[in-house]
């Protein structure tokens, strides 16, 4: 896309981008609703907090797990009906949770929006990338709407736990999906619009019925040079996504002892405080800011190489992370900076490299490429927290965050390396 074309969105991106916007809202804020539930959980149905991680270990690795697949289906079926699938399944998953009567039930309906949720980001992005003209801007609005469900998902679920029981609550949270869900059947759209000069609109032209050999044949063809070097970029951005953020609210806790007053939203003494320290607001806050990372990012990849923005990006990361627990045992002021930094960056990789694996590979085969993107980020990404874990009972926090450093610093390298393969295919 020319970078001298205007960023104003026409009457089918923003159709596309309102659709998308909502869906990726609702997938996160059931993702980050689940994390205040299991604190009932544990009480209600006397579990172990061994048991219960591992059954939402499943349901989250599920995932990740499921966007290979469901990357398939998208290029046989296209996005619209399976965004329509994966709203229906992850309201249905919370009407299950609501007459939960032990950990079986939980498993399944977890296991349930996992597979759902899977679906979104391979349908979701393939969209946005085949049917956007002005895609960098609406990567960046996906983002933020993305950003919205992760920061306010948590809060939401918090604030009505205030009022009702956990089975109210979790009916209710059915609501959203609902009301996506008949949006998104009445949104009307070109899912081809900004690819109409490949063959048959840029669609796969191959009818042939889905097998493994197809798949096989398909991957392969998309694997290139470029394509692979993406991909393992993303896995770098989705290690230090996940290796940060499932540890930092207890990181957080041990910088807020002094401004802990200003940070508590909730009367000492109700039910709440006991499942929220300020450190929880404070991340929120760092989630929050990521919504303007979200979009600085999509609006730059409508202007630079993204190539060059992911290079820039993951330094200045890796720069932050080594400097962060200086700057939180610094006081205050330096704590709220570089935790603004941190978000700020972190969620700007998002827009960028998802048009980067636009431009690596084929239209056709865009949903396939999404599958494999996020089996990087949330699959593979996933072992991040394991390694931040380990890390964590061994060494420092200071030694961990240098330790995590290495991720941001080897996307970098990547990202210059994938810059000279001159293998573009967009």
């Amino acid at each position: 896309m020319s970078t001298e074309q205007s960023s104003r969105l026409n009457d089918n991106d923003k159709s596309i981008t309102r659709f998308v916007m909502i869906s990726h809202a609702v997938v996160h804020t059931y993702e980050l609703s689940i994390p205040i539930l299991m604190v009932i959980w544990l009480s209600d149905f006397g579990l172990s907090t061994a048991i219960l991680g591992t059954a939402v270990a499943i349901g989250y690795g599920l995932f990740g797990i499921g966007a290979l697949p469901a990357g398939v289906l998208v290029d046989k079926f296209g996005s619209r009906e399976l965004v329509l699938v994966c709203l229906a399944g992850m309201g249905g998953s919370f009407l299950l949770l609501s007459v939960a009567q032990g950990i079986v039930t939980i498993t399944i309906a977890i296991c349930v929006w996992g597979m759902a949720a899977s679906v979104y980001h391979p349908a979701g992005l393939s969209l946005l990338s085949t049917g956007v003209e002005q895609r960098g801007t609406g990567f960046a609005y996906h983002g933020i709407a993305g950003n919205f469900g992760i920061a306010f998902g948590p809060l939401l679920t918090a604030i009505l736990l205030l009022f009702f029981d956990w089975r109210y609550v979790t009916a209710l949270l059915v609501v959203p999906a609902a009301l996506a869900l008949l949006y998104a059947m009445s949104a009307s759209f070109d899912e081809t619009a900004a690819v109409q000069t490949e063959v048959n609109g840029g669609k796969s032209t191959d009818n042939k019925p889905m097998s493994l050999s197809k798949f096989v044949t398909d991957s392969r063809s998309l694997f290139t040079l470029g394509f692979s070097i993406a991909i393992v970029v993303v896995m770098m951005n989705g290690l230090f996504y996940r290796g940060t953020l499932t540890f930092l609210p207890d990181v957080l806790s041990n910088f807020v002892p002094d401004i802990a007053e200003q940070l508590q939203l909730f009367d000492p003494d109700s039910p709440m405080a006991k499942e929220f320290n300020p450190a929880s607001y404070l991340y929120a806050g760092l989630l929050m800011i990521g919504m303007g990372g979200q979009y600085v990012g999509g609006k730059l990849t409508d202007r630079i190489r993204t190539e060059t923005g992911l290079a820039i990006i993951f330094i200045s990361l890796a720069v932050v992370t080594v400097l962060f627990v200086p700057a939180a045992q610094a006081g205050a002021a330096p704590l709220l900076i570089i935790s603004a930094l941190l978000g700020f960056l972190l969620f700007s990789l998002q827009p960028m490299y998802q048009a980067t694996i636009a431009e690596y590979s084929p239209p056709g085969d865009r949903g396939l490429s999404y599958g494999y993107t996020y089996l990087g980020v949330f699959g593979v990404g996933a072992a991040g927290a394991a390694i931040a874990g380990y890390l964590l009972s061994v060494v420092t926090v200071g030694m961990t965050f240098i330790a995590l450093a290495v991720f941001p610093t080897m996307g970098a390298v990547l990202a210059i390396l994938l810059s000279r393969t001159g293998d573009r295919r967009a």
